[in-house]
């Protein structure tokens, strides 16, 4: 049974359709005896290859293909690099559904267009003064209402900014990183391993914190 209904499909195929750019969706996972999800992403991402043309779906055994996951910067799976005509460093490890579906198919846009979505001017004009690299995570789980609005502003400031690399993390896939961040509610921001800020918060608040974690 298809994960997507064709009223879904037809959502999506009419902003996939749109993006100028292919985007590959290149998966990483395990043998599916060491991953519950490995199996349903899998079949989610080809669904969604089969939607639109624009989609393009390339996968990997993380263990066998050690290399090409190390030159995404991946270390982990079920993990997703979410390709435009460049790497952007948008990531997501878990499975993407229920409220993060959004999630994903805002970054397969964002990638596909190569141009954030609505990021304010003051937000646009400290990421084009950037000049060191910026590590951003938010930590979500799928039933979270609030986590897409804080995923979608770490993907369009990773899209806009070649010195961010944005990870959405499913907190409740991975407790050995949760854990290690002291994830107690999502959406958690972390920046640079030692910027915590909580919730969905504003871009300004963002911005502060990475100028703090950078200062």
């Amino acid at each position: 049974m298809a994960l997507l209904n064709d009223e879904i499909r037809g959502q999506v195929r009419e902003l996939l359709d749109a993006m100028p750019d292919v985007v590959r969706l290149v998966f990483f996972k395990l043998p599916e005896d060491q991953c519950e999800y490995c199996g349903v992403i899998e079949e989610l991402i080809t669904e969604l290859a089969e939607t639109s043309a624009r989609v393009v779906v390339e996968t990997h055994q993380l263990d066998a293909d050690k290399d090409v996951a190390e030159s995404y910067g991946i270390d982990r799976a079920p993990a997703l690099a979410i390709v435009g005509a460049k790497d952007y460093g948008l990531r997501f490890f878990g499975l993407p559904a229920n409220y993060e579906f959004s999630t994903l198919i805002h970054g397969i846009q964002a990638a596909g267009h190569g141009a954030p979505g609505q990021l304010e001017e003051s937000t646009l004009s400290y990421l084009a003064s950037l000049n060191a690299p910026v590590h951003y995570q938010v930590f979500v789980t799928p039933t979270c209402p609030y986590c897409p609005g804080a995923a979608v502003l770490a993907y369009d400031m990773a899209v806009a900014s070649d010195w961010v690399r944005a990870e959405v993390v499913e907190a409740s896939e991975f407790p050995e990183i949760a854990d290690r961040y002291s994830v107690m509610g999502v959406p958690l921001n972390v920046i640079n391993e030692t910027g915590r800020v909580e919730g969905r918060a504003p871009q300004q608040m963002i911005v502060e914190t990475i100028k703090s974690v950078l200062a």
